[in-house]
């Protein structure tokens, strides 16, 4: 990773929390200009609407199989960790997109 000094005739940008984690599990950010970000930015936009999307097909799916009171365990406990995985990344939306509002 190159840090660039900061330059005062650019205007200062807030890091985005992008919505994918590094290869080491370490959060990725985004530093852009007044032009929001271009291509990386919107891609992503597009990941952070996919993961909202899945999050809310996970859940529906989920719903049923956690309301029956004879689920099988192995089922639950997978329904379990796909929720965990939707939610961790629907918490690093929220906070992304938190921190862009102030």
């Amino acid at each position: 990773m190159r840090y660039l000094p900061h330059d005062d005739s650019r205007p200062a940008s807030t890091p985005r929390l992008l919505p994918w984690p590094s290869p080491d599990g370490r959060a990725c950010y985004l530093v852009t200009g007044e032009d929001g970000g271009g291509r990386l930015a919107r891609l992503a936009d597009d990941m952070e609407a996919m993961q909202l999307r899945t999050a809310g097909d996970v859940l529906g799916l989920a719903r049923p199989l956690l309301d029956e009171p004879d689920s099988p365990s192995t089922e639950l406990r997978y329904a379990g960790l796909r929720l965990a995985e939707c939610l961790t990344d629907v918490l690093r939306v929220a906070e992304s997109r938190g921190a862009r509002l102030g």
